[in-house]
């Protein structure tokens, strides 16, 4: 049965940061394309950031340069650094493992950003 389990997320000001990390159970976590994705109240779900079994990564523009994503497969954990938060990153973060067509998704954590 795969699992992903997202934590560290919380409320913090503007300005401020938090990392969110995601342990994958279940899969064979180091060839799996690893990411973020957000969903705030009333609006659709949104990517926010990849890092493929390379570590070729890829974020929102509303995000770059702020939030950085990573992963350590020998913990089969990844990670999402981020900075200078904005109340317009309040949501729920959801972490997704993709391949070949193949998705999974976690319960998520909110995050929730005070102006």
């Amino acid at each position: 049965q795969v699992e992903l389990a997202e934590s560290g997320g919380g409320l913090v000001q503007a300005g401020g940061s938090l990392r969110l990390s995601c342990v994958a159970s279940g899969i064979i976590f180091g060839i799996w394309t690893m990411g973020w994705y957000r969903q705030a109240p009333g609006k659709q779900r949104e990517f926010v950031a990849l890092i493929t079994t390379g570590g070729i990564t890829n974020y929102a523009d509303s995000v770059k340069g702020r939030f950085t994503i990573s992963r350590d497969n020998a913990k089969n954990t990844v990670f999402l650094q981020m900075n200078s938060l904005k109340p317009e990153d309040t949501a729920a973060y959801l972490c997704n493992a993709e391949r070949w067509g193949s998705t999974y998704w976690g319960q998520g954590t909110q995050v929730i950003v005070s102006s």
